[in-house]
């Protein structure tokens, strides 16, 4: 708060000297106050991103092996148990993914 008054202060004494000293001070303390710069502010996109969640079944070095919807939870553990007993040492699990719905666009009967 202290270097608000002091600046405030400073402000006042060099208005007063300006004003004090006749038009051609008025020019170049005008010359000297800083102009804003307007901001640009980016616009907020129309419609939110939408997400979808599906289940992955992964194998022990990442790899994806198969996708199921997100009510079918059982078929997915059902696939990642089968790859499990029928691999060789190779673990597998189910995993969330999420992924954008992209919307279709509309197109327009003319």
């Amino acid at each position: 708060m202290a270097k608000k008054k002091t600046a405030k202060k400073a402000v006042e004494k060099t208005t007063k000297k300006t004003a004090a000293d006749g038009p051609a001070a008025d020019k170049t303390a005008a010359k000297t106050k800083a102009v804003k710069k307007k901001v640009k502010r980016k616009k907020k996109s129309t419609e939110p991103t939408r997400f979808r969640l599906i289940w992955g079944v992964y194998s022990s070095s990442m790899r994806e092996e198969a996708r199921f919807d997100y009510d079918c939870r059982k078929d997915a553990d059902k696939k990642a148990d089968q790859l499990t007993a029928k691999g060789k040492k190779k673990l597998y699990w189910v995993q969330p993914i999420k992924e954008e719905v992209i919307p279709e666009p509309e197109e327009d009967d003319e």
